[in-house]
């Protein structure tokens, strides 16, 4: 059994995605991406449920075209 949220969740998902665009803005492509890894590995530890995070990245690689 899943228990890995995959419906939207976010309260204020508009809201969400302008501050995530903004932390972007004006970093060369190193930094965003130094970011984003920096981020990914606060949340994961935020989760801290090694399934959840698994499954999750299985699930994104799926999507890769």
């Amino acid at each position: 059994m899943s228990k890995l949220i995959t419906e939207p969740n976010l309260a204020r998902p508009d809201d969400f995605y302008q501050v995530l665009t903004d932390l972007h803005r004006d970093l060369a492509d190193e930094q965003s991406a130094d970011v984003n890894a920096r981020l990914i590995l606060l949340l994961s530890n935020h989760i801290g449920d090694h399934d959840v995070l698994e499954e999750a990245m299985k699930i994104a690689k799926e999507h890769l075209v």
